[in-house]
């Protein structure tokens, strides 16, 4: 077996770093949206996917893959967006194995009111904080570390429709 390739010191400071930095945003995106909007990040996120989907809607496993969120997990948080009036479920009529979510008018309304409250706390916990510079090192950094990642969580062929 092979000895493992430990992290320098280097690497290991940017590693955690990052895992600091992104918990941390994750959490006060999480507090803000929960006091503000009273929904949590996880959830506006599933209502933003939608309304930028055509005709705001998407497949479950489709929508489960952008969030990154488990099927039961989605169809949980769907489930309570139902209630609220925010998103309908229905079967494609035609592929009846596939689910899909609408964002229904009442949940596009929502998400403009809460759009503005999120978008401000995006800019002051993260772009406010980078030059132009560091934004554009930033996406070429998480392009070429996400890009190869997104192929290996393919979502199950009857939700990809």
């Amino acid at each position: 077996m092979d000895a493992p390739r430990w992290l320098d010191d280097e690497q290991q400071a940017a590693w955690r770093a990052y895992l600091f930095a992104t918990q941390a945003m994750q959490s006060s995106l999480d507090r803000q949206l929960t006091q503000a909007a009273g929904m949590p990040h996880s959830v506006y996120l599933v209502l933003a996917m939608l309304s930028e989907a055509p005709d705001r809607t998407l497949s479950m496993g489709v929508l489960a893959e952008m969030v990154r969120s488990s099927p039961s997990r989605l169809s949980h948080a769907v489930a309570k967006l139902e209630w609220q009036g925010w998103v309908t479920r229905a079967r494609r009529p035609d592929n009846a194995r596939v689910v899909v979510a609408t964002l229904t008018d009442a949940g596009f309304a929502r998400v403009e009111e809460v759009a503005p409250l999120h978008v401000e706390q995006v800019r002051q916990v993260f772009f406010d904080r980078l030059s132009e510079e560091q934004v554009r090192q930033l996406r070429e950094i998480f392009e070429a570390v996400g890009g190869p990642l997104a192929d290996e969580t393919p979502c199950p062929p009857a939700d990809c429709d």
